[in-house]
């Protein structure tokens, strides 16, 4: 087995978890909608997202399996959020919405690519060495970047929405909102910037944890979740997930510069 982080299991089982939820359900999880009913071969999309999930978490946990496992996913995430996602941006470029929905796709690109880059072998380096080298690890920590200034954003926006989310035991609630929106922002300014982005990425990551078991548990534990209220659970839980394979590609840079860093670890060939 070629374990490289924590975040490379959670992330493994979660993806697993969304195949077998997929299989289950026999329709998108969340984390893929919205795919338009008239889409040609929809059904046949639906069994090939659960597929693609189950078979590339399974790889991921076995170190013959772990590179591919992590190339097919993550090229697959890519070409999924340009063709289903990216389209909602140029539908609507002054809603912040589109930027949200694809914000909430490219965090778990971001993941599957840093998770990717560090499992590399020696053939993904020579063929693909723009996607997974230092590269493709600098472009999927700026796409992370950028989701977390769309969720930021988001906060501000859609205060409204955000606002009555914060638990009632909390005081405050359109402070908070306005706290973690403001924190999101800062953090994605961070990663770009190259500055603070270690500790920037860990409690973003720490963030949409809170958030996950803060806001969505409860609701599921008390039975009062509705089914909207649970596709946002699955989707927070996933972000959540490929987050913390982002914060784990920090773990030899320094907390001040990220440029600081030593190396990045890509796995051994075979």
């Amino acid at each position: 087995m070629r374990i490289v982080s924590v975040g490379h299991v959670v992330f493994a089982l979660t993806m697993i978890g969304v195949g077998i939820l997929g299989v289950v359900q026999g329709d998108f999880v969340q984390i893929w909608q919205p795919v338009p009913r008239a889409f040609p071969a929809r059904e046949v999309l639906v069994w090939l997202c659960a597929a693609v999930s189950l078979v590339c978490g399974a790889g991921l946990l076995w170190r013959r399996t772990a590179a591919p496992a992590a190339r097919v996913l993550f090229f697959y995430l890519l070409l999924w959020m340009i063709v289903f996602k990216l389209r909602f941006i140029f539908l609507a470029p002054l809603t912040e919405g589109s930027y949200q929905s694809n914000g909430e796709n490219a965090v778990i690109v971001a993941g599957a690519w840093a998770l990717y880059v560090m499992l590399a072998g020696e053939w993904d380096r020579r063929h693909l060495g723009f996607f997974s080298g230092k590269t493709g690890l600098r472009a999927a920590r700026v796409l992370y970047a950028l989701a977390m200034i769309a969720f930021g954003l988001s906060h501000f926006f859609y205060l409204n929405l955000t606002a009555p989310l914060v638990p009632a035991w909390l005081p405050w609630h359109v402070g908070f909102a306005y706290f973690t929106g403001s924190a999101y922002f800062v953090a994605g300014l961070a990663i770009i910037a190259g500055i603070l982005a270690k500790p920037a990425a860990i409690l973003s990551t720490l963030q949409m944890g809170l958030f996950t078991f803060l806001v969505w548990l409860p609701l599921a534990l008390a039975g009062t979740i509705t089914a909207s209220q649970w596709g946002e659970f699955i989707v927070s839980w996933v972000l959540t997930a490929a987050a913390w394979v982002v914060a784990d590609s920090y773990r030899d840079a320094g907390w001040i510069f990220a440029n600081a860093q030593r190396r990045v670890q890509p796995a051994t060939a075979g």
